[in-house]
């Protein structure tokens, strides 16, 4: 494995069993790295996570906070969760949620979900600056294969968000949220919109109104 891991490629899907990603994750090399394991492949992303990624990272998980909170809905968030079935998949998406009656069901000390014993969250966000076409690929893939409810893409340099439904390891477009009943994905764009030309303060006054009317 440590001649594998010399010549790893990163941000790239590459041919590797289970113990072979595992290897790979745990070096040091790789540290900062976030992985994904699907279809008897792996994928470490290394990319520099820039400004624009991070503002629109850190809005997204706002505005998801902020509508459930107003309309009470239990939740409990996750940035750059891991989670894994063992032997078979893994995922560390940039943002995820479990929702309603699944908000309390993973444990505070638990570290690596194991959805072996716990269900996959009910919503999954990846921000794509530099990967859209994977985001859109094999993530969405392996998101259909590990039974999340719902996954949103933003695509940062469109200023775009695409949101699927997953339903039986099968996924279509939506515009209106399923998981969070009534949150318009349009109005979550104008958002992204508006935090190209105004501060997150502003932004996020902004969201309060349009929830609140």
């Amino acid at each position: 494995m440590s001649q594998l891991q010399a010549k790893l490629p990163t941000d790239t899907w590459v041919n590797a069993t289970w113990d072979e990603y595992l290897l790979a994750i745990s070096d040091p090399s790789y540290e900062k790295a976030r992985g994904y394991y699907y279809n008897g492949r792996m994928r470490l992303e290394m990319s520099p996570l820039g400004n624009p990624h991070s503002r629109d990272h850190l809005i997204v998980i706002h505005a998801v906070c902020l509508f459930a909170g107003l309309n009470q809905i239990d939740f409990d968030g996750h940035d750059n969760c891991t989670y894994r079935k063992i032997g078979y998949e893994e995922a560390q998406p940039d943002v995820s949620f479990y929702l309603g009656s699944n908000a309390e069901i993973v444990p505070w000390e638990a570290t690596i979900i194991d959805l072996d014993t716990y269900p996959p969250p009910d919503l999954v966000i990846e921000v794509a600056y530099s990967s859209l076409a994977d985001d859109k690929g094999e993530k969405r893939l392996l998101y259909e294969s590990l039974g999340v409810r719902e996954y949103w893409i933003i695509d940062v340099q469109n200023v775009q968000l695409i949101a699927f439904e997953i339903q039986n390891r099968g996924s279509r477009r939506i515009y209106q949220s399923q998981v969070l009943p009534g949150l318009d994905i349009a109005l979550l764009e104008e958002a992204l919109r508006r935090s190209r030309q105004m501060n997150h303060g502003k932004v996020s006054a902004w969201l309060l109104s349009q929830f609140q009317a």
